[in-house]
This record gives C-alpha cells, structure tokens and sequence, in this order.
C-alpha cells in the first residue's frame, strides 16, 4: 500500500511539472555605444533563477515563475538595471546599462576650486596639512597661503587671491558668512584668522568660480566645515612661550559639546627678543570656541560661537614725526552661528541656519580716537533635491543685514558716521552627470541692494570632462558682485556693486597618491572704487568708475608617495594684474599683486626619533611702489621675498608632544616698502625709510597633552 501511495505521488508531480512549463528569459546587454558587457549578473528579483552575459554580452535561463517579475541586472561601475513585466514579455530583451555615476573614477567639476577634507573624492590637502604646515604657525589662513592662487603680502596675513584684495575674499563656518573673520592690527603688523583649526574638519578654498550658493566676494570665498560629530572625549592642554590653551570634548547618546580657550601674551617674548617697535603694551588676546551638536530625528543641530578680546599699544617710526606715531588697540569681537540639517521625504535635504556678529574696536592714533561697532546678522535657508544619481537641484534664500557706526573725535573736534546696509538674495544650481566623463555645474544668483537699489544678477556655469582614467579638463565662467566695504560706505552710501567675471581652464591630474593641477584664468574687474584724495574721508569725491584685469596660471604638485614617509607639494602662480581704481592717477599694478608666487612645503616622519620634521619655503617676486624722486606711479618693486621655515615635532609620549619651530630660519632681509618724506630735502630729494617686518625671525616652543578615552590621540593634528 505504501508503495502505491509513493507512486501516485511520483506520478502526480510529474503530472503537475510538465503542466507548468518552463519559460525561457534571454536578452543581450550592451553599453550605451553598444558594446556587450561580459561577466553582467542577470536575475529575476527574489529567485535563484538567473544566469551571467557571455563575451556577446548574451543571456539565458529558464525559470518556472509566472505573472509579472523583475528583471535585476548588474555590473560594476553601472547602474542596476530593473525591468517589471509578464514573464512571457522576457525575451531577447535588449538591456542598455547606465554608467554609474558615483563611482570613484567619475569626473569631478575642479575649476577653480582646492580641497582640503577627508571626505572629498579630490583634495589637494587634508586637515591634519592646515596646521602642520611649518610657515603657518598654526594659522590655517597662513597654510593656505601656500597654495597656488595665492600672493604674498607678508605685512598684512589676510589672503590675497588672484590680483583681488583682502576684501575681495569672504569666509563662511558651515555655509553662513563671517563677517569680521581677521583680529585687527596695525600698519606693518600681520593679522591671523580668528578662528582655531582646533574645531573644522573640511576647508574648500575657491580660488575663482565658486557656487551661486556663495556671493559677496569678487575674487575667492573660504568654506570652514566644522566637526559633526566627535570621534571620542577628551581634554587638551597647551603650554606655549605665547601663552596656554585648553580644549575639553563632552559627548553624550545624542549630543555633544567641544569647547577651546587660549591666552596669548607677547611680553615675555618681546623682553627676550625685541623687534623693531617700540611697545608700550605687547599685544594681549583672550579667545574662546565652543561647538554643541545635537540629533534630533534624522537632522543634525549645530551651535558654534567665539568670541576674543585684545588690546595692544605701541609707537611706530615715522619719517615725518621724530617722535613716532603712538598707536594703541582695543577689540572685542563675538561671532555665533546656527544651522539645522535634516533628510525629508523623497530625497530632500533642508538646511537652515543664521549667524550674529557684533565687533567693537577702539583705536587711538596720537590725539585721535576712533571707535567703530559692526553688527551683522546673516540669515540663510536651502533646499536641495537628489532625482537621481545624475541630477541634483539645490535652491535657496538668504538675507544679510548691517549696521555700522563710527565716532571719530580729536582735540575739540568730533563726527559720527554710519550707514545699515541690507542685501536680500536668492540662489539656484544644478549638478548634470551625464556620464562618468562628462558633467556640468549651472547656477544663477539673483541679489538686491536696499541701500543702493540695485538689482543685480550673476549667471555661473561650470564644465568638466574627464580626459583619461586620472585626468580631466575643466572650465568655469561666473559673475560676481561685492558692496563696498566698510570704509567707503560710511563716507558714502550712494554708490552701486563692484562686479568681476571669472573665466577659468584647469587640468586635474591624480593616481597613485600624487596629484596635479594646472589652472589659467582671467577676471575683469568693473565698477572699482575712485576717490579724488590722498586717503578717503568725509570731503572725497567718491565714485565706481574704476575698472582693472587680472590674468595668469598656477601650477599645484603634490607627492606623498614616491619618497617613503616624506610627503610634499609645490606650488607657483604668475600674475598680471592692472587697475585704475581708488586715487590711482592712471592705471597700474597694486602694490599687493607680485607677478610670480612660489612655495614648497615637506613633511617627513622620522620613527627611530618619534619625531615629524617640516620645511616651507616661500618666495614672492618685487610689488610695486611709488618713487617720488623719479617720474611715475608705482613705478619701482621691491626686492623679493624669501622666507624658509622650520617645525619639529617631537613625541615624548603617544600624548604628549614637545613642538619647536622657527619662521624664516635663514634670517633673509625682507622688505615691505618704503615711506617717503612728505617734503623735499635742501637737495630737492625726497628722504625714505625701509618698512621691514618688525622681526626677521619668530621662535616657538610649546608642549602640548592629550587625555583622551583611547590614551592614543594627540595633538599633533593641532600643531
């Protein structure tokens, strides 16, 4: 009996297989040019039925599935491709696959812009570079002042990109504006940037061409990214010839908290190496960061605030005062910012943010006193959508707001001036891939002036195409609008935006840890600043008539492969640059555009001595300047600029690290200028003095110490 029951069931499944037949699914898969991919897995989703192409990029499997199935096919460096449909519909099916955009090999849109984040497909320097470097002197604004792009102005510190001057370029903490972003000093003093390296983790630096998302700057905008999230807690000490600093990291389930704080004073310095000024006062300052983040959801909250006070008074040779000028300083400044980021339905990203800057500066110079007050506010809201992997849309608005006023008073004589200024502004751009090799970067900015009411729009447009497996070609072109500044403003609100175009052809070679880049460009500068007397003030005629060029090529290597744990780039850039623009008789190179720029930066680690060495070298061809005792405007240069740099880290233990550098090792005698007297001599000559940098050379010597949860993290990312 059991027997039979067996047999009928044999029987009856027999019956029943050859009731439901097989279906044959087949096809060919090719690439877009029509190329077969051979290798590609075929599948219907949610079986074991499937097969792989043949080298005719051909397929074939048989399944026993009916109805409606979803045909997978997949293949590295493509997009998977599904197809829905009656399983009788399945045959020879022609199947083109996608490339996969975002894949490592795609083409990156470059023009323009350098990188220094660990999270970007291309960067020509990483964080841990920005305060390694041995010129910077733990400055990131002095790091980067060895990239190309960049010009030596070794008195004033600020950056200097392309021809444009300091102003020309803004810097922005997690996409919001910094308004007052350098300490204030005086002539012949350098500032430093505001802010410690201590809290960023990403630095994008656009040279030129930058987003329609940023506006208000003619030549470069700085973008500082800072930590999301912080991989453990820990404290951090510093002990310097310069002062302390001390840095705490709290974290908790969902939010965190890092706070920084340094004293710098200079006096004990300037007692055991004094410079060519006469201090009353060495210069003083108080600083403190703080970063809070916090998950709500699937969004992140972002606080960050500074603040730093200083003060210094000093009196400064003068060829036309015996007694010097006496000039002393006082400043207090307090920066905050807030941004929420959050994913929405259907790929929607949403940021929003806003910052508040208020500055307060007291200068005295001699009998005068000037006190300033800055307050901005800036205000920013952006949405972005991800259609696919090859479109990406983002949109937004913003409003800046200022308010500034200065009271100048002198012996029985006093003024006040003044003006608010509010810019409302709206941005669109759009990514296009349209393949691994070719994509493209579309923006428009649109931006309205109250106080002047002006409208003004800003197409910007970029193009890359890749060359070969690790080349590319790209190239930007870009309008861009800044108001005046500050100090024209408040003598005169009446004026209009001061505009550049930006047109840019760069070449981006990277493979094997080594990358090279070589950009030409060229800006055209109109609506400059003009004013009809010896400095400006409240009787200057004040206009936008001024106009000027900029034109060149750098050149970026780096290499951190070829010599075993010695890592090193080189950079040059050649300028030329002429404007007809503030009282300038006729038009002329400014004094801070040098026509060549070079620097070379090595870091190498040596393990027998625990020990990480590093030499910048920096050099700056002649800047014009005006002789009065021969015919012309800013008809004479100075000699070049050299300066070559030394750090040495030493590690005494995994987190304890002794730090010793010295700037401009050589002791080269760097000029800044010159200052001629207002008065002929009994010959009829005009008597100078050399402006040299208050010190030929500057020491430092710190320990630094990590407590940390791991006991492995140091430092040496802060040095």
């Amino acid at each position: 009996m059991n027997y039979f029951k067996t047999i009928i069931l044999l029987l009856s499944f027999f019956i029943l297989s050859e009731g439901i037949a097989q279906t044959t699914i087949s096809g060919k898969v090719t690439e877009k040019n029509g190329t077969p991919i051979f290798g590609a897995n075929v599948f219907l989703d949610g079986t074991y039925d499937g097969a792989t192409t043949n080298k005719e990029g051909v397929f074939s499997f048989e399944t026993f599935e009916t109805g409606i199935q979803t045909l997978t096919v997949s293949y590295v460096s493509f997009e998977t491709f599904m197809m829905a449909a009656d399983i009788s519909q399945l045959k020879n099916v022609s199947i083109v696959l996608a490339e996969d955009v975002n894949s490592l090999d795609t083409v990156v849109i470059s023009a323009g812009t350098l990188e220094a984040s660990d999270n970007s497909k291309v960067s020509v320097l990483k964080p841990l570079d920005v305060v390694t470097t041995a010129s910077a002197l733990g400055d990131f604004v002095g790091a980067l002042q060895t990239l190309p792009g960049t010009t030596t102005v070794a008195e004033d510190g600020r950056l200097f990109v392309r021809g444009g001057d300091a102003g020309e370029t803004q810097i922005f903490i997690d996409g919001i504006r910094v308004f007052t972003p350098y300490t204030p000093t005086t002539n012949n003093i350098p500032t430093r940037g505001r802010y410690s390296p201590f809290l960023f983790d990403g630095i994008t630096f656009s040279a030129g061409g930058y987003s329609a998302e940023y506006g208000q700057a003619l030549s470069s905008v700085l973008l500082l990214n800072t930590i999301d999230e912080p991989d453990q807690e820990k404290t951090e000490i510093a002990l310097m010839t310069l002062g302390a600093g001390l840095g705490n990291t709290q974290k908790w389930k969902n939010s965190s908290l890092s706070v920084n704080t340094s004293y710098i004073n200079l006096a004990p310095y300037i007692a055991a190496f004094p410079d060519r000024n006469d201090w009353q006062k060495p210069f003083e300052a108080l600083a403190g960061e703080t970063v809070y983040r916090h998950k709500i959801g699937e969004g992140l909250l972002k606080l960050y605030a500074a603040f730093d006070t200083s003060n210094f008074e000093l009196t400064q040779e003068d060829i036309n005062d015996p007694s010097g000028v006496n000039f002393k300083l006082k400043n207090a400044n307090f920066y905050t910012n807030a941004n929420y980021t959050t994913d929405l339905k259907k790929k929607w990203k949403l940021f929003t943010g806003g910052s508040f800057t208020t500055a307060k500066t007291r200068v005295g110079i001699n009998t005068s006193d000037i006190d300033d007050t800055e307050n901005s506010a800036h205000f920013k809201v952006r949405l972005q959508k991800k259609f696919s992997n090859r479109v990406k849309l983002r949109f937004g608005a913003e409003q800046f707001l200022t308010d500034f006023t200065e009271e100048f008073s002198e012996t029985d004589f006093n003024i006040n001036y003044g003006f608010n200024n509010n810019i409302s502004a709206a941005f669109a751009e759009s990514d296009i891939v349209f393949s691994r090799k070719f994509a493209v970067k579309l923006g428009l900015r649109g931006e309205y002036s109250d106080l002047f009411k002006q409208f003004t729009m800003s197409p910007r447009a970029s193009v890359a195409y890749k060359t070969g497996k690790n080349s590319q070609f790209s190239v930007a072109y870009g309008d861009f609008y800044q108001q005046p500044t500050n100090e024209v403003l408040k003598f005169n609100s009446s004026l209009e935006a001061r505009k550049t175009q930006h047109y840019i052809i760069n070449y981006q070679y990277v493979a094997n840890n080594r990358i090279l880049r070589a950009e030409l460009f060229r800006k055209e500068y109109s609506n400059l600043i003009t004013y009809d007397t010896e400095f400006l003030s409240f009787d200057s005629t004040i206009g936008t008539r001024g106009n000027g060029f900029a034109q060149g090529f750098d050149v970026f290597w780096r290499d951190n492969k070829t010599f075993r744990n010695l890592d090193y780039w080189v950079s040059y850039s050649y300028l030329d640059s002429e404007r007809k623009y503030q009282n300038f008789p006729t038009a002329a190179v400014p004094s801070f555009a040098n026509a060549h720029n070079a620097s070379l930066v090595t870091k190498y680690w040596m393990e027998n001595w625990k020990s990480q060495i590093g030499f910048s070298y920096q050099f700056a061809s002649g800047r014009t300047y005006t002789n009065p005792n021969k015919p012309g405007f800013l008809q004479e240069k100075t000699k070049a600029f050299n300066n070559l740099s030394f750090n040495w880290a030493y590690l005494i233990s995994q987190q304890k690290i002794l730090y010793f550098s010295v700037n401009n090792v050589l002791g080269f005698n760097n000029i800044n200028g010159y200052q001629y007297a207002n008065i002929p001599n009994a010959d009829g000559m005009f008597n100078r003095r050399t402006l040299r940098p208050a010190a030929d050379q500057f020491f430092f010597v710190g320990f630094f110490w990590t407590i940390s949860d791991d006991g492995t993290d140091n430092q040496l990312n802060n040095l």
